[in-house]
C-alpha cells in the first residue's frame, strides 16, 4: 500500500520531539503527534506502527541529525571551537524550560530501562560524541587547542558537562540552559586554549 503523501516523516518526527517536551512520556500519543501536524492518527499507525515505532524512528533520525548538524555548524563558523559552542547549544534546542527538560529526561530514563530503546539512545550518544571529538580534533589541528590535547578524553568531558549542566540548571534555574551550557563549555575548554586564542569561544556568543 502506498504511503499517504503530504507530510514527510522528518516533519512528523520533529513534531513528536516538540510534543515530547510539552507533555512527557504519559502524554505522548500518536493522536497528539497527529494533531500537531494536521494528520489523522491512522496515518501515523500506517507509517510507524505504534508509539514505540515512532520513538524508535525518532531515535534513528536523531542519530543521523547529530552528524548533519555538526557539519552544518562547522560550515557556519570559521572557528572549530565556535562551531562546538553552537553545536552544544543546539543539542538542547526545545528545552527552554525546566519542565521541557524534565520531560525529555523522563524519556531518556525510559530508554535506559528498555533494551531496544537503549540501543538507539546509545547510538545517538555515540553519534554526538563523534561529532564533538571531530570538532575538537579540528581545533587541535588548527592550533585553537594546545598541542598534545587528548581530544578523545576532552570530548567525553564535554558530553558529561552537557548532561550535568542540564540537571543543575533545572534545579537552580539561573539564566537559560543554552547560556549555562556555554559557560560550562568555556570553563572546560579554557585550560586547553593557547594564550591569545580565547576569542575563538566568544565568537558564537
Amino acid at each position: 500500500m502506498g504511503r499517504p503523501r503530504g507530510v514527510e516523516d522528518a516533519v512528523i518526527l520533529r513534531a513528536a520531539a516538540q510534543v515530547m517536551g510539552r507533555v512527557g512520556p504519559a502524554g505522548l500519543t500518536l493522536a497528539a503527534v497527529a494533531r500537531e501536524v494536521g494528520l489523522v492518527p491512522g496515518t501515523l499507525v500506517q507509517r510507524f506502527g505504534s508509539k514505540r515505532g515512532l520513538l524508535l524512528a525518532l531515535a534513528d533520525q536523531s542519530a543521523k541529525d547529530a552528524g548533519e548538524r555538526a557539519g552544518r555548524v562547522r560550515r557556519e563558523h570559521t572557528s572549530a571551537l565556535g562551531a562546538l559552542a553552537a553545536l552544544t547549544a543546539e543539542s538542547v534546542a526545545g528545552m527552554d524550560t525546566p519542565e521541557t527538560f524534565a520531560h525529555h529526561l523522563a524519556f531518556l530514563c525510559t530508554d535506559l530501562a528498555d533494551p531496544q530503546l537503549y540501543e538507539h539512545a546509545l547510538a545517538v550518544h555515540q553519534a554526538q560524541g563523534q561529532a564533538v571529538e571531530a570538532l575538537l580534533a579540528q581545533a587541535a589541528d588548527s592550533g585553537e587547542l594546545r598541542a598534545g590535547t587528548d581530544v578523545a578524553a576532552l570530548a567525553r568531558t564535554v558530553q558529561a558537562i552537557t548532561a550535568g549542566a542540564g540537571l543543575t540548571w533545572a534545579l537552580d534555574r539561573s539564566g537559560t540552559l543554552a547560556q549555562r551550557l556555554r559557560q560550562e563549555l568555556d570553563t572546560v575548554l579554557r585550560p586547553h586554549i593557547p594564550t591569545g586564542r580565547g576569542q575563538d569561544l566568544e565568537e558564537s556568543r
